[in-house]
């Protein structure tokens, strides 16, 4: 059976009201893309950070009326539809497809993320096997990347990591196959406990290595290093936590980081912390350091 696809070119102030009125008329998928067709794989949770040119695809069964379709969009949003195409795509294996563009990156010296379908290019590397997904962390998100590149030049024998909103628990299970000891991951979405969980069994991580929790259960204490892949505004409301959670002497990571807002996020650090210069990719950032003994 074709399928019909609605691609809108809209404002990131767009994307919430649109996707919710696409759903309402019987959208099957929804996806953001930027300019170049770059798929949106992490948002943090309730949001949707979009670039400032931004494409929406909406995915339809192949029988629904174009006309109608429009007319009730219209209707739903008491508005004109932005700039917009509609066309008909033939049925296919969109698994495969999608499966097919995923490929093994390297991050740093040692650590490869590889699709759990595909050979490693290094057998002797460390290879993270993970199965990526729209919403939680695959590493083709600059901000993983300059986490996984941090976490490659440390040396972590022997330590506990704390990954501070773990998603799909990439950060964690990296940190444990680079050679830490024990891992916590902590998300307030249940369903990244489970992927975080799911994607520690495919790599062989015991259970008594990679402890998860939701935020209110998280218990007291304090790890050798953490690791905070977030947003800006909840790295800055959540420091006195996050920083009580390294020991003294102990390391931080920063990343989801505009880099534009690096300087308030640096501030809400600075006391507690000797900081790295910032690190900077694709117009995001990581901000490290170690904490004061």
């Amino acid at each position: 059976m074709p399928w019909l696809q609605l691609r809108l070119a809209i404002e990131p102030e767009q994307a919430a009201e649109l996707e919710n009125a696409l759903l309402e008329v019987g959208a099957v998928s929804v996806t953001f893309m930027d300019a170049a067709d770059q798929p949106i794989f992490e948002p943090d949770l309730n949001t949707t950070p979009l670039w400032s040119h931004t494409h929406l695809l909406a995915l339809f069964e192949g029988d629904v009326d174009e006309t109608e379709l429009i007319a009730h969009l219209r209707w739903l949003l008491g508005a004109e539809l932005p700039e917009h195409h509609l066309e008909h795509i033939e049925d296919q294996d969109w698994e495969r497809s999608w499966m097919d563009n995923f490929h093994p990156m390297r991050f740093g010296r040692r650590l490869w993320i590889v699709p759990s379908w595909h050979a490693a290019p290094e057998p002797d590397a460390v290879n993270l096997l993970l199965d990526p997904g729209l919403a939680f962390g695959t590493g083709t998100h600059p901000t993983t990347a300059l986490c996984l590149e941090w976490l490659d030049a440390q040396t972590l024998a022997g330590e506990q990591v704390l990954d501070f909103g773990c998603g799909s628990g990439i950060l964690a299970i990296a940190a444990l196959l680079l050679g830490a000891d024990h891992a916590i991951g902590t998300d307030i979405d249940i369903q990244a406990i489970e992927a975080s969980r799911d994607n520690a069994k495919r790599n062989g991580i015991a259970e008594d290595r990679f402890a998860l929790y939701l935020p209110e259960q998280l218990p007291a204490g304090q790890s050798d290093t953490v690791v905070a892949n977030i947003l800006a505004g909840p790295l800055v409301a959540l420091a006195p936590q996050i920083i009580e959670r390294v020991k003294p002497g102990g390391r931080l990571a920063l990343s989801g980081i505009l880099a534009e807002q690096a300087d308030d996020v640096r501030a809400a650090y600075a006391d507690a912390f000797r900081l790295d210069p910032t690190a900077e990719k694709d117009g995001w950032v990581r901000i490290s350091g170690t904490r004061h003994k």
